[in-house]
């Protein structure tokens, strides 16, 4: 099996990339549902490359566990506290939003894929961190970003 290329801390962009400045307005993501009923990322854009790809889930926990785990707590299961977002915490992904998750892996994987893709700012007066645009930034390659949806829909069957 070929290695999955990660990112390492000598690597990784500055935390303060993804933290924003104190009192400085920032989009938010919208909390209520879009006209189909999901929620979207405050950061516009379409789908990214990975959605051609076949994701690796075993490899997309080794890069979530590099990468994201960090704001969304181990294995997704979320509790790491958002001064100033809105509900005061980072979003789970085990579980995962219900407007997020479909029963058709396709629409599952392409409502995941645009928050990866271009991040996204949470809801709230301040909120501290936000979510990287880890495809549109280059951050994480395209097959990288499929493993890493594969990972996350094995969390949530």
């Amino acid at each position: 099996m070929t290695p999955i290329p990660t990112l390492i801390p000598a690597t990784l962009p500055a935390p303060t990339r993804y933290v924003a400045p104190a009192g400085a307005a920032v989009p938010a993501a919208t909390r209520t549902p879009s006209p189909d009923g999901v929620r979207r990322p405050s950061n516009p854009g379409d789908s990214g490359p990975a959605l051609d790809l076949t994701g690796d889930a075993a490899a997309g926990e080794t890069i979530f566990a590099a990468n994201c785990a960090a704001c969304h707590g181990a294995q997704g299961k979320g509790g790491v506290a958002d001064p100033g977002s809105a509900t005061g915490v980072v979003p789970a992904l085990n579980p995962v939003e219900a407007s997020l998750k479909n029963s058709d892996v396709k629409i599952f994987a392409y409502n995941l894929d645009l928050f990866i893709e271009h991040g996204s700012t949470p809801e709230g007066p301040s909120p501290v961190f936000k979510m990287p645009a880890w495809g549109s930034s280059n951050a994480l390659t395209p097959q990288q970003i499929a493993d890493v949806i594969a990972y996350l829909i094995s969390l949530n069957p």
